[in-house]
């Protein structure tokens, strides 16, 4: 028997011993009741489990402390149980199934890959545990809601930034994410929406592209020194689906003394990201709220540990077919940022002037 349920049996004795029938049917049971769901709610686990670090440097500095915040904001005695596997199938399937042994009444994942998705949601199962896909939608199997943003506007955005600016003639190569991971995928397929009618027209040259397993930075460098030797440095603009593949492209163009020469795209507004966006090596990163994610979240997911059955309803705006079902989603709206609206990123809260400006010379600082 559970915790929950061992309090909810001690309440229901008590009152049966205390109160007559004509007693409870008065309301006399109630502050008994309240006292009874108080203790159960303290007995409440979530589990939240990101994919990696090197792929995103956002999932422990942002998405894991904005969660655990908004799940206290809800309910403080719930107790979260927040893993990163690192980039390892067999860590995060492990994380999964630990915190399912230790009691989690919902589990929030972003899952490394599809594979590692359908076994998550296996072990859920049977312990009749509901699943939350995280910033990643996990395919092929039921689950109970998705939230992300729309990450085939995302790539579509960095795509069209790359049209929009670079000439005509102009050649493009695109180092992309993990395309084991649903969100590489969407990424991808969101950028070329954009960019191939531009390569079909001859607009735009596309002169490499390549996929970068588990979203590495050091890999995304070796590539781009690859690119840029088949193409003798003739690279104009660099399709990036994170920043800290970008941060790896910076490298490569740095040792052929390119960056700042070549309009290149991101993702996240890191800190990382935005000061190479000050600095002129980055062109743009597209920014999505974190905190509105991860509240979202963290509301379906108290809702669901308490038994609010109609939280997902509430929440969900659409619905997103996952090859299992039509999933409810929650899909929030990204923007671009430029050098121009880095202030944008402050006003939300997800970065700070100081943590942007330290070590950047208040020349290209507004905020310092």
């Amino acid at each position: 028997m559970t915790r929950a349920r061992l309090y909810r049996f001690a309440a229901l004795f008590a009152v049966l011993t205390a109160a007559t029938v004509v007693a409870v049917s008065a309301g006399m049971a109630a502050p008994a009741s309240k006292a009874s769901a108080g203790k159960a709610n303290a007995g409440i686990t979530i589990a939240f489990n990101m994919p990696c670090s090197t792929c995103a440097s956002r999932f422990e500095e942002q998405d894991k402390p904005d969660f655990i915040k908004a799940v206290h904001k809800l309910n403080p005695k719930i107790k979260v149980i927040a893993t990163n596997a690192q980039g390892s199938d067999a860590t995060q399937i492990s994380q999964i199934q630990d915190a399912l042994t230790n009691g989690a009444k919902v589990i929030v994942v972003s899952p490394l890959d599809e594979s590692t998705g359908v076994a998550i949601v296996s072990k859920a199962a049977k312990y009749h545990v509901p699943v939350i896909a995280y910033d990643g939608l996990l395919t092929g199997v039921k689950i109970a809601f998705y939230v992300s943003f729309d990450n085939k506007k995302v790539g579509a955005l960095q795509g069209q930034y790359l049209v929009s600016h670079l000439k005509s003639g102009s050649t493009v190569a695109m180092v992309n994410g993990d395309q084991t991971s649903t969100p590489g995928v969407q990424f991808k397929q969101g950028a070329l929406s954009a960019l191939q009618p531009a390569f079909d027209s001859g607009k735009l040259k596309l002169g490499y592209t390549v996929d970068t397993p588990l979203w590495n930075p050091a890999t995304a460098t070796t590539e781009m020194q690859q690119a840029l030797t088949k193409l003798n440095n003739d690279v104009q603009g660099v399709l990036s689906p994170n920043d800290g593949i970008a941060g790896g492209v910076i490298a490569a163009l740095k040792s052929q003394k390119l960056d700042g020469k070549v309009v290149l795209t991101g993702q996240d507004a890191t800190i990382a990201g935005l000061q190479s966006i000050l600095q002129g090596t980055q062109a743009m990163t597209v920014f999505k709220p974190i905190t509105l994610e991860a509240a979202a979240a963290a509301k379906v997911a108290v809702g669901l540990a308490t038994g609010d059955k109609k939280i997902v309803a509430k929440v969900a705006k659409t619905k997103v077919n996952n090859k299992a079902g039509n999933v409810p989603s929650l899909l929030l709206q990204p923007m671009v940022v430029t050098n121009a609206n880095v202030s944008a990123v402050v006003k939300n809260g997800a970065a700070t002037w100081a943590q942007i400006c330290s070590g950047l010379p208040s020349t290209i600082c507004p905020g310092k």
